[in-house]
């Protein structure tokens, strides 16, 4: 595993798990989380010497650490920009303090987006790697 790699891509998230709370609109964080998934899937699949999903499944485990503890931290502040996901804690059948329901979810979603982005590398890898020409035989 290269280590220093998916920490250095984790800082993505962090920066959007800060993000999120304070300068970026709900409506545009799927559009960078995009982006970070094809950057990320683009590093793992040309920097990692090998087993490319799994980097990407500890990225996305790695990133719900830092985005989770973000919401979590500042939750006060998180909750009245991010209305849709308030509304939805609400409504939740167990009723359940945000801090704990963010605490809960939020591997979940990085075991979901882990995978992705593990997906996207192999993929990624494919794409880039050139593959071994045939041998032409002068017969």
């Amino acid at each position: 595993m290269n280590w220093k790699l998916i920490f250095q891509l984790s800082l993505l998230g962090l920066l959007m798990g800060v993000g999120s709370v304070f300068f970026i609109p709900a409506m545009l964080e799927p559009f960078l989380w995009l982006v970070i998934f094809l950057l990320s899937a683009y590093f793992i699949g040309t920097r990692a010497a090998n087993r490319y999903f799994l980097h990407g499944v500890v990225l996305g485990l790695a990133n719900c650490v830092w985005i989770t503890a973000a919401h979590v931290i500042f939750i006060a502040q998180y909750l009245p920009r991010h209305p849709s996901e308030a509304a939805m804690m609400t409504t939740m059948p167990m009723p359940t303090h945000p801090r704990v329901m963010m605490a809960v979810f939020g591997p979940v979603v990085g075991l979901v987006s882990g995978i992705i982005i593990g997906a996207l590398a192999v993929f990624a890898h494919r794409m880039v790697t050139p593959r071994p020409r045939p041998a032409v035989s002068n017969s």
